[in-house]
């Protein structure tokens, strides 16, 4: 596909995608559960066992058996009945956290983890310098199944949204009385995305962003990142308002010290919505700012910052062993996305042209 023809399909995706979820918005009844036995739901199935179009992508490292013959392409779902549901579904773009879902779950949200093509990483896009759209668009090949990179072949089947569409109506045949039908368009040939938080961290926090600028959803939540430092699809025009994107990340992250996720949270316009807050030294609702930090001593170790602004083992912790960050979490998933901080000015150190 040429330069041309991917602009020309972002911008219709973009003008479509404000339509549909003016439409949406217009016409929403509120989610109600009919459960005669309220639980905590919690869910897996395969995706080539949902889809049998689904295959693997040895070429970018993306396997549906592993080499010793494990499923690798399990994925879970969760959602609990006897909260009331807020009618929408978190789409999770990393590996499993059944400790997150656990919290998202009693916010009363859904909550699903998909299996899809999203290894290239490893493999696509590591020249150096990388040019500047070739990870913009492979993450949107493989959010989406649609052709807007010549570096990998990713087809619908294996992408974010279709296997994210697969799974859900599985899901309200399997689990009716879980209400998962709410997020299936009226011809169940697509996901409601004014219903969906897309969310993720690091590589998976990336991806929900570049594909929170082509589909307008119900919000962003990016832990640790977004990153793609050399990129510059972070200021395209989005689908989804700049309102709706929020972050959490460590400042010994690698990703924070490099001023990626600072030039990408500019980039994206969430400077327009209050000021970058450490939480641990504010209370909710944090100035009702887009931008979340945390300091807390993490000894030095990089690594353990980047994986410490979501629950597990690296996590704050209390001397007791309790979260110290259950308010960030809460905050990030269920603030008000239409009640926003100040505006405040860009930062002069940060590093915004990074080529």
């Amino acid at each position: 596909m040429t330069n041309l023809s991917r602009t020309l399909l972002l911008v219709v995706a973009l003008v479509f995608g404000h339509l549909s979820g003016q439409h949406a918005n217009a016409q929403v009844p509120p989610q109600e559960f009919s459960d005669p036995s309220p639980q905590h739901y919690k869910l897996t199935a395969r995706a080539s066992k949902l889809d049998s179009r689904v295959k693997a992508h040895p070429e970018i490292g993306f396997l549906i058996d592993t080499k010793d013959g494990k499923p690798a392409d399990v994925q879970h779902a969760s959602v609990d009945t006897r909260v009331t549901p807020r009618g929408q579904l978190v789409i999770w773009l990393m590996g499993h956290n059944e400790q997150l879902f656990d919290r998202v779950n009693s916010y009363g949200l859904h909550a699903i983890q998909v299996s899809y093509a999203n290894q290239w990483f490893s493999t696509c896009c590591r020249e150096n310098p990388v040019g500047e759209h070739c990870r913009g668009n492979i993450r949107l090949e493989a959010a989406t199944g649609q052709d807007f990179s010549d570096d990998v072949d990713i087809p619908q089947p294996d992408g974010m949204m279709e296997r994210a569409l697969q799974f859900v109506k599985w899901l309200a045949k399997e689990n009716p009385q879980a209400g998962w039908s709410y997020f299936l368009t009226k011809d169940r040939k697509g996901l409601e995305w004014d219903r969906v938080i897309i969310s993720g961290s690091s590589h998976g926090s990336t991806t929900a962003a570049r594909f929170a600028k082509f589909q307008k959803v119900n919000r962003v939540v990016a832990f640790c990142g977004p990153r793609d430092q050399l990129q510059s699809w972070q200021s395209l025009p989005s689908a989804t308002p700049e309102n709706r994107y929020f972050g959490f990340s460590h400042v010994l992250d690698g990703g924070w010290v490099g001023d990626h996720y600072c030039r990408s949270w500019e980039l994206l316009g969430m400077h327009r919505f209050g000021p970058i807050v450490n939480v641990d030294q504010a209370k909710p609702p944090y100035g009702n700012t887009r931008r979340l930090i945390t300091d807390f001593d993490v000894n030095g170790d990089a690594n353990r910052a980047h994986s410490s602004v979501v629950p597990g083992s690296r996590a704050r912790k209390s001397s007791s062993g309790a979260y110290m960050h259950e308010d960030v979490w809460r905050y990030l998933f269920t603030q008000p996305i239409d009640i926003v901080g100040a505006a405040t000015p860009l930062d002069d150190s940060c590093n915004r042209n990074q080529r």
